[in-house]
């Protein structure tokens, strides 16, 4: 049967297939016709991220038919296949973050206390942090993350309003003009699988439709000349991006042996300094690197504990505790022999090339540099790094495989610090977040000074204006900014018409990303994405006419607040 059969068939005039109003009658069979290899919904939603699972979530809710595309086997993003704890601000268990966002972080706190073992003082702790990392009030296992967002996910799956395609990648899209028709996508087994739709969300982790489709889009960093942004370099340079990293987990096993075969690049590494500038403190493999917000080298420890060896108490941050997603004493005796840690420092932030915008041989290449990066510093803290008691190295580290789910125990996918992004209607800058540009332009009243305001808000957050090391040989950027907003027209590229951004791809600046990139921020980038995506559908008009008509933004944006969206920062 032909396509067009069958959406007569199923009561859709073919027209409808490609223009907004598309009827809603046929329900679940909609979103799971499939002829051959073609599927077809109302919007697609490639990259299964945080942005990816609250676009969906928020679509689905609102009565869309949506297909959501994954390249590996997990969703999750950075909480769960790219092995990072999130990132959140000080205020999130009271305000900055969707009622969406807090169901999945209450919900990740209800799965420990519904099937772990956690004594009875951690079972009755409303904020129970389940590692008790320092970076975060919510350090968790991937897996953990990944349940609860199938979980999230799931009654949508169920009704056939959403369907999940893991394993899968965007490999070409037919383009109308300014209007994206369909995807082929392409299964790890080869298959190939093509998507028609009317609307489409890019919520991959490097923007992967933005290529793909001809989206006008930037990568690296922009000119001062520009963006006007202190922090800006005199010249655009497309291929300095932040660091990318491969995260890894591990517990110490005391008195035991574990270390790792030595890495392939394990000489190179060991002598590695970076060349940035200001120029990096010494050898990549140490515990030394520069302080973000003074540049000046920095020192910390780096001290695991078992059962048999308590958490030390140290004047400095004992690296062991930074990402640590699991400590044992939340949890009833003899349940784990050791704490879990989170290996994502600046030791194994690969600076030495991209991954994104370069041949395929080049990604492999780095991809490969960097996995060895990791490995190295693992084999490193094993048989190197210094100990209090004047030795070398802890052979009690175990490499936990399990935890990320992969063979050779590295995450599943690389953390990516900053993706393509559109070339958008509104493009966030430096100097709308900065605490120091925000005291010039607002008078001191003596309360909570905010960031630019903007009327077209769809979505509240912060992070602190924070860029790791870059591949153009940049060290850290660290400077303090302040809660902020998202203006939908971040949203809205200069030109497409049906592609969406629904994460850190949106309309930043190299500069600005340092503070939309993080978890919240991302759910939240996705969350106003997904219902843009809807609301555009029921309203039979495009995501551009809704941002740039008041009344639609208006109906828009109370839309939102409905859904338990905050537009601005109550405090």
């Amino acid at each position: 049967m032909r396509r067009r059969d069958f959406l007569q068939k199923s009561g859709i005039s073919g027209a409808s297939l490609f223009y907004p109003g598309l009827v809603k009658a046929v329900g679940s069979t909609f979103a799971n016709y499939q002829y051959g290899r073609e599927l077809i919904a109302e919007v697609v939603v490639v990259g299964g991220g945080m942005g990816g699972c609250a676009a969906a979530l928020a679509a689905c809710n609102l009565g869309a038919t949506v297909i959501m595309i994954e390249p590996t086997d997990w969703i999750g993003g950075q909480v769960s296949q790219q092995g990072v704890p999130p990132d959140e601000h000080q205020w999130i268990e009271s305000v900055g973050g969707t009622t969406s966002y807090s169901r999945y972080r209450n919900l990740v706190r209800e799965y420990y206390k519904k099937y772990y073992n956690l004594t009875e003082s951690a079972s009755k702790l409303d904020h129970l942090n389940p590692g008790n990392g320092a970076v975060s009030r919510l350090c968790h296992e991937p897996r953990v993350s990944l349940a609860v967002l199938e979980s999230m996910l799931a009654p949508a799956i169920s009704s056939g309003n959403l369907r999940l395609l893991l394993n899968t990648t965007p490999t070409s899209a037919v383009v109308d003009q300014d209007r994206i028709k369909s995807l082929e996508c392409t299964k790890n087994d080869g298959e190939k699988v093509q998507i028609n739709a009317k609307i489409f969300i890019d919520a991959s982790e490097e923007g992967d439709l933005l290529p793909l489709s001809g989206t006008e889009y930037t990568i690296g960093s922009e000119s001062q000349q520009v963006t006007g942004e202190p922090h800006a370099p005199q010249q655009a340079d497309p291929a300095n991006i932040q660091a990318l990293t491969y995260c890894f987990a591990i517990d110490h096993m005391h008195g035991e042996e574990h270390i790792i075969e030595r890495p392939r690049m394990y000489d190179f590494w060991q002598s590695h300094v970076p060349q940035l500038n200001p120029p990096w403190s010494g050898p990549i493999l140490s515990l030394s690197y520069s302080y973000p917000r003074t540049l000046a080298p920095k020192t910390l420890p780096f001290i695991p504990c078992s059962v048999s060896e308590p958490a030390p108490s140290t004047k400095d941050l004992n690296l062991w505790l930074y990402r640590r997603i699991i400590d044992r004493a939340n949890f009833v005796t003899g349940t784990y022999a050791s704490d879990i840690s989170i290996i994502n420092w600046p030791q194994n932030d690969y600076m030495l090339g991209n991954i994104t915008d370069v041949s395929q041989d080049e990604r492999h290449k780095h991809i490969d540099q960097a996995k060895q990066l990791s490995l190295s510093l693992l084999y490193w803290l094993q048989t190197e790094a210094p100990r209090p008691d004047g030795g070398q190295g802890w052979k009690g580290l175990r490499l936990r495989k399990d935890v990320m789910g992969t063979d050779d125990g590295l995450a599943k996918y690389p953390y990516i610090r900053e993706s393509r992004r559109i070339k958008a209607e509104y493009t966030i800058l430096e100097q709308h977040l900065t605490l120091e540009a925000r005291k010039k332009q607002v008078k001191d009243t003596g309360q909570q000074i905010l960031a630019q305001p903007f009327s077209d808000s769809v979505g509240i957050g912060y992070y602190h204006l924070d860029l790791h090391p870059s591949t153009g040989g940049n060290n850290y950027i660290d400077t303090a900014s302040v809660p902020f907003q998202i203006p939908l027209g971040a949203l809205i590229p200069e030109r497409m018409e049906n592609l969406i951004p629904g994460c850190k791809n949106i309309g930043t600046t190299h500069i600005s990303n340092g503070c939309y990139r993080l978890h919240p921020v991302e759910w939240s980038i996705g969350e106003a994405a997904g219902s843009l995506a809807a609301h555009s559908l029921q309203r039979n008009t495009s995501p551009r006419s809704i941002r740039n008509h008041e009344k639609e933004l208006s109906a828009f944006q109370d839309l939102l607040v409905k859904q338990g969206v905050d537009l601005q920062w109550k405090f």
